[in-house]
């Protein structure tokens, strides 16, 4: 490759890295570029450390033969035979040594020091080059500290001196460009989160203006576990984190599943919306959500149960109103969050199913938004609630068609 070829493609990996292309555009137009350019590629591998709550990073491969560039997620590679497997690659070789790059020609005697080529071999490839590209301290992100990539031939004679240099050239910019991409999904993945899937959405988008606060219409879900400070105050501590999380998972999944957005955990409370641009359909996704979240927590406490762990239930207040969505708090630290009148009176709502012996409390507001062809409601009674004006007629679904809710 003369330098002209060369500027070029690293002109052109750098652009689409500065264009926010995806990892398997940018790992598939690299390879087919520098293929045309004469580099004898058959088959190429990027890994990418990433911050995710359960992927440890993702892999790119790319195959001369094959239509599509393909993207996997793997998990923690820290305990067992993840572990064993990447303790015995050439990637950790790398990682270990510091070195920049490793070469063998695939032959048994390299299967021996490195087991992971094995299948690479059998595939019908003859040479491997794994490349390292670290980054300075500064530069780290959780585990993204650096770029792998693996490039392969299945030439007879295997690379060339002038391709090995070629690629050890050309790799650093390829990992500049992926470190984009990484990064990019990493705060994704982070807002999303934290904050939930529309706010992180707004925040992504340049909501984060102190203040900054629109005016909507929405349900607002208000749940928490019956009995949770009984449980926490019996059960082993090391049980808490696992308990909240199995009930949290079967809550969370059900709102996201339904259309709604989870906005914040404190405790075992979640505070959820569901936009209501149209409140009866608002409406009848929140309560499909709550009959998705029963049954999944039903299948749970028999997972529970079975395991002699402690289980419970969700006592989950329903109300729609209008609040303010967006940016509260001091100049240092902000709350991306639901604020007004209609969020403390959900939370008094819920508060209320424990005295009244109801796992689901929903305000005449929400009721009157369901509609008359919605699932039947019951009244609970006329509630004064703590901090709130004026009492509140309060329903709950009645028994016989709690099954239309789902």
């Amino acid at each position: 490759m003369n330098e002209t070829q060369f500027s070029g493609l690293s002109a052109w990996i750098t652009e689409v890295g500065l264009a926010g292309r995806s990892e398997t555009d940018m790992l598939a137009g690299f390879c087919d570029r520098a293929a045309a350019l004469g580099l004898p590629l058959a088959f190429a591998l990027a890994i990418v450390d990433t911050l995710h709550p359960v992927h440890e990073g993702h892999a790119i491969r790319w195959y001369r033969d094959k239509p599509e560039t393909t993207i996997v997620e793997y998990g923690p590679t820290t305990e067992g035979k993840a572990a064993e497997t990447w303790r015995r690659s050439i990637f950790y070789r790398l990682f270990e040594t510091g070195d920049s790059h490793i070469r063998r020609r695939l032959t048994p005697e390299a299967e021996v020091e490195f087991p992971g080529l094995k299948a690479t071999r059998e595939e019908g490839m003859t040479d491997y080059l794994a490349i390292m590209n670290r980054f300075a301290a500064e530069g780290v992100i959780g585990e993204l500290d650096c770029i792998f990539t693996a490039w392969t031939t299945d030439r007879a004679e295997g690379f060339s001196d002038s391709d090995i240099a070629d690629l050890v050239r050309l790799a650093p910019f390829l990992a500049i460009a992926m470190k984009c991409a990484a990064l990019g999904r990493i705060a994704q993945t982070l807002v999303q989160t934290y904050l939930g899937r529309d706010a992180g959405r707004l925040v992504l988008g340049g909501r984060i203006g102190r203040g900054v606060a629109e005016r909507i219409d929405a349900v607002l879900w208000f749940s928490d576990l019956r009995g949770y400070t009984r449980i926490s105050d019996t059960s082993e501590p090391e049980q808490i984190i696992p308990l909240l999380n199995d009930y949290a998972e079967s809550v969370i999944s059900a709102v996201y599943e339904k259309g709604g957005d989870v906005l914040k955990l404190v405790g075992d409370g979640v505070l959820a919306i569901f936009r209501a641009e149209d409140r009866e359909h608002a409406c009848r996704s929140a309560i499909a959500a709550a009959a998705a979240a029963r049954a999944s927590i039903g299948s749970l406490n028999e997972r529970r149960a079975a395991e002699n762990l402690p289980t419970t239930h969700m006592y989950l207040g329903l109300h729609v109103g209008e609040v303010f969505f967006g940016n509260v708090g001091s100049k240092d630290r902000l709350d991306f969050t639901v604020v007004g009148p209609a969020v403390n009176e959900v939370s008094r709502i819920a508060a209320l199913c424990r005295s009244v012996e109801q796992k689901l409390l929903i305000s005449s507001a929400f009721g009157t938004a369901l509609g008359v062809t919605g699932p039947r409601l019951v009244s609970v009674g006329r509630y004064a609630l703590r901090g709130v004006g004026h009492p509140q007629d309060l329903f709950t679904l009645d028994p016989d068609q709690s099954q239309a809710a789902s």
